[in-house]
């Protein structure tokens, strides 16, 4: 019997991540010794401290039951605690912030809160594929703003039609970027609110990169933009900063009419995260950061091993002041696809090819460096050995 997929599935695209998984597995079935620099998935342990109040959580009774699918107010205040320390933004716990499962949930669902079928948004491209997909489903209409190198990879605003504008319900924005590893500073920011108040676009940032920076850069909340939180929302996560990607615990926070919408949303579709993860998530932003800065003096050297290391071959890139990415041009020759197929058929090396993120990501691709340094060693030493020395 053969089942009928609703037309919002049809138009979803695959999932990128999902197919690089597959690869890996092929691979390994063939008993090939693949190093894979695709995913952003930090490969060091969850500090001990958040651990053993995660561990004296699950042992409370009350724990056990239905969470509230906002979030407990202790969690929601640790992230109102977050915000006043690390970026000097002053929330309202009980209005001003919703807990997610992991930032990727509530990022997939405000499109559902907040746009109708036929519906324009605003999405980078590059971009992280839940912005498209999320709005998508929600049947919606993206339009990709491109990022380019020339533009420093943020989006030209004045650029998008006026048409377009007009229409545009929401915009997605993302710094530090994922893939390309560009930040921004208040003067975007800035823009961003003006062009969003102009034509009342809900803006949606993407911070989930906050707090992996180097030598001193600190990234920027949009919320410390003034006027920014009559226009928008920020998401982010315990993930990145604290290495709980599978604990799957997240936020919105900013403007209170949009949080209540996406809380509300929630209320009919989940019940919540365990509240035990809600305590340890807690405990990581509101205890000691001495684990992210150890965190991101060992993603600082990964980092110059991998871009020292694709110079040496005839690269000419610049070392990104955050994220844990590389985003690099392909050589003379190759589409994003056939080299990151050539790296892996010659290699046993996985990275992510650039048009994955979308059109204007064609011609590169992506290096995570969530791996230790003498597997990253060893991936480039590979990658020098099939490839030499290239040309552009």
């Amino acid at each position: 019997m053969r089942f009928e997929e609703a037309n919002r599935i049809k138009n979803l695209p695959p999932y990128l991540f999902a197919r690089i998984e597959k690869v890996i597995a092929q691979k390994k079935e063939e008993g090939v010794d693949v190093i894979s620099l695709g995913i952003g998935d930090p490969d060091m342990p969850t500090p001990e401290h958040i651990i053993k109040e995660a561990q004296k959580q699950v042992a409370v009774p009350e724990n056990h039951q239905y969470p509230s699918s906002v979030g407990l107010l202790s969690y929601c205040q640790a992230v109102v605690d977050f915000y006043a320390k690390r970026f000097g933004v002053v929330l309202d716990p009980k209005t001003e912030v919703v807990s997610l499962i992991g930032s990727k949930e509530g990022i997939a669902h405000i499109s559902w809160c907040y746009l109708n079928p036929g519906d324009i948004v605003l999405v980078p491209d590059p971009g992280y594929p839940v912005y498209s997909g999320g709005a998508i489903l929600a049947g919606a209409e993206p339009y990709y703003m491109p990022l380019t190198l020339e533009n420093g990879f943020l989006p030209d605003l004045a650029a998008i039609p006026e048409d377009i504008a007009q229409r545009a319900k929401m915009m997605f924005i993302n710094y530090p970027n994922n893939p390309t590893g560009a930040v921004a500073d208040e003067n975007f920011y800035q823009a961003v609110v003006e062009f969003a108040k102009k034509y009342e676009i809900l803006v949606c940032h993407d911070n989930a990169y906050s707090e992996v920076a180097y030598e001193g850069y600190q990234p920027l909340s949009f919320l410390q933009i003034p006027g920014a939180k009559e226009v928008g929302i920020e998401f982010n996560s315990v993930s990145k900063a604290y290495n709980m990607t599978g604990w799957r615990i997240g936020w919105a926070a900013g403007n209170a009419a949009v949080v209540e919408a996406l809380g509300r949303f929630k209320t009919n579709i989940d019940s919540g995260q365990f509240q035990a993860v809600q305590y340890a998530a807690s405990v990581g932003l509101t205890g000691s950061q001495a684990t992210v800065a150890a965190n991101n003096e060992i993603y600082r050297e990964r980092r110059d091993i991998v871009v020292d290391g694709l110079n040496a071959m005839g690269w000419h890139l610049a070392k990104p002041k955050a994220t844990f990415y590389i985003w690099a041009p392909v050589p003379k020759g190759f589409t994003s696809a056939s080299f990151a197929e050539y790296v892996i058929e010659k290699a046993g090396v996985v990275i992510t090819p650039g048009n994955g993120y979308g059109d204007q990501g064609e011609g590169y691709f992506r290096i995570s460096i969530t791996m230790p340094k003498e597997r990253l060693v060893e991936a480039l030493e590979r990658m020098k050995k099939t490839i030499g020395k290239v040309e552009f």
